[in-house]
């Protein structure tokens, strides 16, 4: 019985080994890949160190490093405020719809569901934003049309309705009014949820590019993911019609992607260990409460 339990523990570690490997490695070989030469690539593939070490890649972002800033920047703002103001948003609609006293709970519940069923469409979402709320080229149009979604709400939802009713009963009883249960005690013991949310919305805001190309002119709205994906497409286009008499290693287009891989999710593996563990909870939580 001994043996037979440390072979399934090792065969479980093993097993977990290879898997961590799965997901870490692609990340190695992205970084090495950037540090690397675009003729070792080209002629030798990735590899998880680097192909003749060089900094070509960067030296390009470098170039634009005023522009990049300024993205970095707006990034920055909107990933912060739409992720703080969606989420008191969020919190306050799921507090709301969770308590079985709230009469009207089913109902927005069935209409916010419905939500994400049926959706009006690009254009109608365009005129809305440029023609009624008049957020064309302005950092609003990058985080407000979006700060509520209807499946955070619903899983918020979920988790709220795990707190007890008594609790509610005797916060009432020693005085408590609705705003202070909402923040004295809800959104404590909320706390995993809400970072599961809130980690959700800023991969959301920071890997949005799609809204600053569709609502912005101006360059100095551009997002860190707009700047990268105009980049890219530059960078193409000059790969297509350089001269024949350039070398093939004048442009670093292999080692330019993955440059910009790293620029653009460096910050976001920073941050997420240190959310990690409400993540899991939280999923595991809002996902199996009604």
């Amino acid at each position: 019985m001994i043996q037979s339990q440390k072979r399934f523990n090792l065969f479980v570690h093993l097993f977990f080994i290879v898997l961590c490997a799965i997901v870490v490695v692609p990340f190695i070989m992205i970084l090495a890949a950037s540090f690397s030469q675009e003729l070792g690539i080209i002629r030798h593939g990735y590899w998880i160190w680097p192909r003749g070490l060089s900094l070509d890649a960067y030296h390009l972002l470098a170039k634009n490093s005023q522009q990049l800033i300024r993205s970095y920047t707006v990034t920055i703002i909107t990933t912060a405020a739409g992720t703080v103001l969606g989420l008191w948003l969020m919190t306050t609609l799921g507090y709301a719809i969770s308590r079985r006293d709230y009469k009207y709970g089913n109902g927005l519940s069935f209409y916010i569901f419905f939500t994400m069923l049926f959706r009006g469409g690009l254009v109608p979402s365009y005129i809305l934003v440029t023609q009624w709320l008049h957020m064309k080229d302005t950092i609003y149009a990058l985080f407000v049309p979006v700060l509520v979604n209807a499946f955070y709400v619903l899983m918020l939802k979920g988790f709220l309705r795990s707190i007890p009713d008594a609790l509610y009963e005797c916060a009432k009883l020693d005085g408590a009014g609705e705003f202070t249960i909402f923040t004295r005690i809800v959104i404590p013991l909320a706390t995993p949820a809400i970072a599961t949310v809130g980690l959700l919305m800023a991969l959301q805001f920071w890997n949005d590019w799609f809204s600053s190309l569709l609502y912005t002119d101006s360059p100095s709205l551009l997002t860190l993911q707009a700047m990268l994906q105009k980049m890219l497409t530059n960078m193409q286009f000059l790969s297509v019609i350089k001269p024949v008499s350039m070398s093939s290693g004048a442009l670093p287009q292999a080692t330019f992607r993955m440059a910009v891989c790293v620029v653009a999710v460096g910050p976001l593996l920073l941050v997420f260990p240190f959310f990690q563990r409400f993540f899991t909870k939280g999923l595991t939580v809002g996902a199996v409460k009604g």
